[in-house]
């Protein structure tokens, strides 16, 4: 029998709550998660993680996803819910505390927002709300109070990257001098993960935040430093917060309807006042630029552990569906495909992609794309691949290179082309219950104006090539032919 304390775990498919998660079970302890979508959680939670399906507007499920905790986080929130979010908000907050205080819950972790005064906007007045409604349980409450969230997925992070990466000039609303105490999610997580072990009989609030105070100007003015940009910026004394967030629906991967929200509450200073953190934690907070350029590092590997996209509140309740989309500052271009074989057969379907073998789909657009970048000083595709059945990290294939080699489930490619940007082709198997799925996934990280409008310029293309590789990638892997190309080419599947 396990008699390490349970801890119960909500939000995890959220940004904060999926980096949790994992710090959690690297400690070794005992995880339960309760997820409106459990099978959709299920295969990112390590093997001793126990997942639940449960609902904070399902009293009975609630029941059942707390009997047996010892410690409850709370990282529930609605902000990107359609309707009234503050009466979800209070429900939900009531329910919970309900059912901790009927289970015999020793402690709730709850993470808020910072703020004071008469004029909250409504997500940060709600926010705190839901803290009185927890505090005033009769389980003791921790609610973390912090102020914007740096990390590479962060909604803050993806706000203030994407305006800096797209408007060499910026029009700056009165609201951008507002004074904030930016977090990096690392001293976030360290601050939710020491609160596990810390001992208190009664409910307290521990404000968080970064090493010193500064606006959203300064942060995109750090973040131009770190990329090495140039940005004017023109202070106005227009644009409300309202205007501003439909603004950022036009020019951000921020939906308008959570973009107000977040704007609305960016005109309240949100600074540390009560340094109790301090005394109560080992957490020494870095600076933002350190945040930001940590973020950065992030953000070179193929994607980021946890997205805010990922949480089902930034979609209104929709599990995410176009193959085609825009995350911060990379264009996404997913594509997965069952297929009825064994996981090996699909895995060689793509170790053989390239050089002589081709590339499953209009090869001579190919052969002109690598007659372009010959053209303008490139490798062009006259290296094709080292050998014609096998591959190796390193090797070089056509106008990629191969950055990581899995042998049976992962083949990334890094481009050597030349772009202004950064390209990753990836192909990934996948087993679930149903059987083997075929993973691929373009990704384009561009190098400001010029490079997105490259990935518009090639888009059509893009949905053409792609989508006609996996889907011959699937046949080839069906037929069970030892030639690759030669029967696909006899019944012009190859175009």
């Amino acid at each position: 029998m396990d008699d390490r304390p349970l801890i119960l775990l909500t939000g995890a498919t959220g940004y904060v709550g999926g980096r949790l998660l994992r710090v959690l079970e690297g400690e070794g302890l005992r995880v339960r998660c309760m997820a409106r979508r459990a099978a959709f959680l299920r295969p990112r939670a390590a093997e001793g993680t126990e997942v639940i399906k449960g609902d904070v507007f399902d009293v009975a499920s609630l029941d059942r996803s707390l009997e047996g905790v010892h410690t409850a986080f709370y990282l529930i929130h609605s902000m990107g819910a359609s309707g009234g979010f503050e009466g979800m908000d209070r429900k939900a907050a009531e329910n919970f505390a309900s059912a901790a205080a009927r289970a015999g819950v020793r402690k709730i972790i709850y993470l808020g927002g910072l703020g004071s005064g008469e004029a909250l906007s409504v997500h940060l007045r709600s926010r705190q709300e839901v803290g009185r409604i927890l505090r005033a349980s009769p389980v003791p409450t921790l609610e973390f109070r912090a102020s914007i969230v740096i990390g590479s997925g962060s909604l803050s992070f993806e706000l203030v990257r994407a305006l800096t990466e797209r408007l060499p000039v910026m029009l700056l609303p009165r609201w951008v001098k507002v004074m904030a105490q930016p977090i990096a999610i690392e001293d976030l997580i360290r601050y939710l993960t020491e609160a596990v072990g810390l001992p208190f009989t009664e409910s307290l609030i521990v404000e968080v935040g970064g090493a010193e105070p500064l606006s959203y100007q300064d942060l995109m003015e750090a973040y131009a430093k770190e990329r090495g940009f140039s940005r004017l910026m023109i202070p106005v004394p227009v644009l409300t917060p309202a205007v501003s967030s439909l603004w950022l629906g036009l020019v951000t991967p921020v939906y308008a309807r959570v973009g107000r929200k977040l704007i609305e509450g960016v005109r309240n200073q949100t600074v540390v006042s009560d340094p109790v953190a301090r005394k109560l934690f080992t957490v020494k907070p870095m600076s933002a630029r350190e945040a930001i350029r940590r973020a950065l590092m992030n953000e070179e590997r193929a994607f980021a552990e946890s997205r805010w996209t990922d949480a089902v509140s930034s979609a209104g309740g929709k599990p995410p569906g176009p193959e085609t989309s825009w995350m911060g500052a990379r264009y996404i271009d997913q594509r997965k495909r069952r297929v009825r074989t064994s996981a090996g057969r699909a895995f060689s379907a793509f170790a053989r992609i390239g050089g002589r073998n081709g590339w499953y789909a209009f090869n001579f657009l190919w052969q002109i794309r690598g007659a372009v970048d010959l053209w303008m000083g490139g490798v062009g595709v006259r290296r094709g691949r080292p050998y014609r059945r096998e591959l190796r990290s390193g090797d070089h294939l056509d106008f990629w290179r191969v950055e990581r080699f899995e042998e049976g489930q992962l083949l990334r490619l890094i481009s050597e082309m030349k772009l202004p940007g950064k390209a990753w082709l990836e192909f990934e198997v996948k087993q679930d219950k149903g059987g083997v799925v075929i993973h691929q996934t373009a990704i384009f990280y561009p190098s400001g104006l010029v490079g997105r409008l490259y990935w518009f310029a090639v888009l059509p293309f893009h949905a053409l090539v792609f989508q006609g590789m996996i889907r011959n990638m699937v046949r080839w892997a069906e037929e069970k032919t030892d030639s690759p190309f030669t029967k696909e080419r006899r019944r012009g599947r190859l175009f």
